[in-house]
């Protein structure tokens, strides 16, 4: 193409560069809609328009497969054929045209590779033209296509303004498959290009000229680089990246459907996320914007008129962990001496021969006698054969250690090492898997852990719902932050309206007479308690009575064929002299470290009793002779959404450890009593339904060998969605794990007793607003109660919402911590809530899902009295 220059004296146009990925280019309201968003920017915003396109989906997979395949000259041929037949049908049965008036030539060039000579020997500029054919052709496809829509849009070859260059340390294959490209421009360059077409215009992105006048390939991902090379050459007003979700993302969003859009962000925080882990960016493109301060969008071509993500020089820096993302795949390799204590030159010797294999380095850590470096495919071309070159290599140095399959998983964000006190959650989350290496970025951007593969999957929500929870993720910034997953609608499970919304006057006409109280709906309770009684799997239900005792919570549940768990000679009394003709088979005694008169005063009732260990059995061996007894066990491990509420696992009180059985069953049979259950509770607020097969699978190993044993009881600690973003518990696939257990051991019966799952959503906490006060820049809006009402913000950190019942229609005012009375620096129920600017003395809040360990943990601390209880019925 031949690079015309401007008229003297012509000024350079502003460019928007927009670039498609392989979705976007696939289909033809794809390209109806890229060419709607063309007409847009030149319309509505008078700029001209560069598109940058990556090949049909699949394409460059195929094309790979050709390069690989280079020495099979017939399988060649064939391939090529059948990628050029997919273009035929696409330009003619999905796009409207003649393919071989818009492809005739293209797809003669890409026929002919098969004879090129160079293809025998895979030479490396054959393999670059192969790769480049993809991007050529759907370029080539979509100038024709939008040409037929009446758009006046000009095709350019990006290899006229790309140009490759070789950077130090590279290899050949780098130089030519992985290349770099210059992206300095000036005004003369920016009025040359103005000139040489249109103002729309498609290129291809993913290729550039190699500095011997052929092509280059900038790696995959390079479509990204391209469209920041065209930006930052052209001091493009922006560079809008096209794919098929509408940003970036505080986690992968198809694995933590919590994980809230990011807004905004600055160049460095961008950066790191790409790289650490998030696919929607490729790392390498944004170096050239951040250098020429072009700003970068991301947006979804399915969605166009969706929020998306701004990266520029502007964004707020606000410290916090924005993101955690994974990469699987990762290989460690651990390299021990003790002859590398203070030894001059170790690392270097070590390091060269990391670099004579072509490997570069991501992650380090070391001590006196060890170094551990870790490998990133992504990065890397890691084979067993390159390992084990490198382990011989490095064998004569020290000894050396593989360990793979890992996955490293990062947190990202400003101001890391001032959050480390926020992190205590996840440290404990970490600290129950085998962490191989963690490592801290020396920019303060990041931190590292490496685990087991199969571990990041699963730990990833845990970790961001920790996060959030915990402050360490600002969540509630709307200067980076913005909806989550399921707000913005992608997919969602549908949720009905709170019940306090339905009835919002009743609602405040109970907090008219007089707050702080507690709001119970029982319709609500009757519902969750018929969800889980049509668990056709589960024989047995027992309400956990300490999540909530309230007389008409009880008889609720009572009707609707609950039993009850509790853990006190005081909830047992309280249970009976509200159910005065309950059978004591529907009751189950499950203490922790209780004397042994309450033991007695169990026995005495009939009810099913507890022990989890062996100190009751031979201490008092005359209370249970003759007795059938539960042993609750701990399983070795403990889940839920604080460390406060994990029952299982050698720091938790509660169980007996496994290995202690045989001494158990020995202090049972000299006590003549007989173990008839198992029971485990490791946690609560957990969403993970797998987490219940492995409890289950657990003790039923454990029953099989006991021999005596008739039912199983699970526990509960079923997740509720405190967040109204965050999707509801799945009980349809706890269902199904249930059915499974119930199926691999039919002998035993399957008893449950949740607590929290049935009464949290059921209720609410009502107070009156008394002061609003600014303090250097934060907004506090107190209440007439705080941690004395509603003790679990305090104590594990929990999240609720908070609403102003009486101003639900006014606009958000700025964040607000919502503080007590209680003198006490935790006295806070929630920070940065974005309650109505006019949030005024006596307005009136709710605190949503208050029904679960609200009032029954509520405290008479600084002897202010206890919150009052009242109860809503159809």
């Amino acid at each position: 193409m031949s690079q015309a220059a401007p008229a003297a004296g012509a000024e350079t146009p502003d460019w928007i560069v927009l670039k498609f990925g392989g979705t976007s280019v696939s289909r033809r309201e794809r390209w109806d809609t890229i060419g709607g968003l063309m007409k847009r920017r030149a319309g509505e915003e008078g700029a001209r328009v560069l598109v940058v396109v990556s090949a049909v989906t699949g394409v460059t997979n195929a094309l790979q497969a050709v390069a690989d395949g280079h020495a099979d000259r017939e399988g060649t041929r064939t391939r090529l054929e059948e990628l050029a037949e997919l273009h035929r049908r696409f330009c003619s049965d999905e796009l409207g045209l003649d393919p071989e008036a818009v492809l005739g030539q293209r797809l003669a060039e890409l026929l002919a590779l098969a004879d090129d000579p160079r293809r025998a020997a895979g030479d490396l500029a054959w393999q670059a033209e192969v790769l480049a054919q993809g991007e050529l052709l759907s370029s080539t496809l979509g100038a024709a296509y939008l040409g037929s829509r009446g758009f006046a849009v000009g095709w350019l070859d990006s290899r006229d303004w790309l140009q490759a260059q070789p950077l130090p340390n590279q290899n050949d294959w780098s130089k030519r498959l992985s290349a770099s490209c210059a992206f300095e421009g000036d005004a003369a360059l920016r009025a040359r290009f103005a000139a040489a077409g249109p103002a729309l215009r498609i290129a291809q992105g993913f290729i550039a000229r190699a500095p011997d006048g052929g092509t280059a390939i900038l790696g995959r991902g390079g479509s990204d680089t391209s469209a920041a090379y065209f930006g930052a050459l052209l001091g493009a007003r922006r560079v809008e990246i096209w794919t098929d979700v509408p940003g970036m993302f505080s986690a992968n969003p198809r694995q933590v459907p919590d994980a809230r859009l990011l807004a905004r962000l600055d160049y460095a925080e961008a950066q790191e996320i790409a790289t650490t882990g998030a696919k929607v960016l490729h790392p390498r493109c944004i170096h050239p914007c951040r250098e020429a301060r072009v700003p970068l969008w991301i947006r979804d071509t399915g969605r166009p008129d969706m929020p998306g993500t701004i990266i520029d020089a502007s964004a707020a820096t606000v410290p916090g962990v924005k993101a955690i993302s994974s990469r699987r795949g990762i290989v460690l390799v651990s390299m021990e001496t003790i002859g590398m204590w203070q030894q001059v030159g170790f690392l270097s010797d070590v390091f060269q021969r990391f670099k004579a294999h072509g490997l570069s380095v991501d992650l380090i850590g070391s001590s006196e006698s060890n170094v551990t470096v870790s490998l990133d495919p992504s990065d890397n071309l890691v084979s067993t054969n390159v390992l084990d070159a490198l382990c011989a290599d490095l064998s004569e140095v020290c000894r050396v250690k593989v360990i793979a399959p890992c996955a490293a998983i990062t947190l990202v964000g400003r101001g890391m090492r001032s959050l480390l006190h926020k992190l205590s959650d996840v440290w404990a989350e970490f600290g129950r898997e085998r962490v191989h290496l963690i490592s801290q970025s020396s920019n303060d951007l990041n931190l590292t852990f490496v685990v087991d593969e199969d571990l990041a999957e699963d730990m990833l929500p845990r970790l961001h719902a920790l996060l959030a929870r915990s402050g360490a993720m600002p969540v509630h910034e709307p200067g980076v932050f913005g909806p989550s997953w399921r707000r913005l609608g992608l997919p969602a499970q549908p949720r009905p309206p709170s019940w306090w919304r339905r009835r919002r006057r009743e609602v405040l006409e109970a907090a008219a007479r007089g707050t702080p109280l507690y709001l119970y709906h029982l319709p609500t309770v009757r519902e969750r308690a018929r969800e889980l009684m049509a668990l056709p799997a589960v024989d047995r239900r027992f309400y956990a009575l300490k999540a909530n005792p309230h007389p008409a919570v009880l008889r609720t549940l009572e009707a609707e064929g609950f039993g009850f768990e509790c853990v006190s000679a005081g909830e047992l009394a309280h249970l009976f002299a509200v159910l005065p003709g309950l059978a004591p088979d529907r009751v189950l005694f499950t203490p922790s470290f209780a004397p042994r008169g309450e033991y007695e005063a169990a026995l005495a009732r009939g009810v099913h009793v507890t022990v989890d260990s062996a100190y009751p059995l031979r201490h008092w061996p005359h209370l249970f002779r003759g007795r059938d007894l539960v042993l609750r066990v701990d399983p070795g491990f403990g889940q839920g959404h604080h460390e406060k509420v994990r029952t299982g696992g050698r720091a938790a009180k509660f169980g007996l450890a496994a290995d202690e059985l045989g001494e158990f069953l020995q202090a049972a049979r000299a006590a003549g009593a007989r173990v008839v259950g198992l029971h485990a509770h490791i946690g609560s607020g957990i969403h993970d339904p797998g987490h219940w097969r492995a409890v289950h699978a657990r003790l039923a190993g454990l029953a099989d060998g006991i021999g005596t044993v008739a039912f199983i009881d699970v526990g509960g600690g079923l997740g509720v969605a405190y967040d109204p973003e965050a999707d509801p518990f799945d009980l349809e696939a706890y269902g199904r794990v249930l059915a499974e257990a119930r199926a691999a051991w039919p002998q035993y019966a399957l008893w449950i007793e949740p607590g929290r799952y049935l009464v949290a959503e059921a209720g609410v906490l009502l107070l009156s607003v008394t002061q609003v006060v600014a303090k250097q820049g934060l907004r506090r809006v107190g209440a007439d109660a705080g941690m004395n009402a509603l003790l679990r913000p305090a104590l594990y950190d929990a999240w609720h919402e908070v609403v102003n019942l009486g101003r639900m229609d006014e606009a958000e005012g700025p964040p607000a911590d919502v503080v007590g009375p209680i003198c006490e620096t935790g006295d806070v129920l929630a920070r940065g809530r974005r309650l109505p600017a006019g949030t005024a003395e006596g307005d009136v809040l709710l605190v949503d899902h208050a029904g679960a360990y609200g009032a029954v943990m509520a405290n008479r601390y600084n002897l202010r009295e206890l919150p009052r209880e009242e109860v809503l019925d159809d």
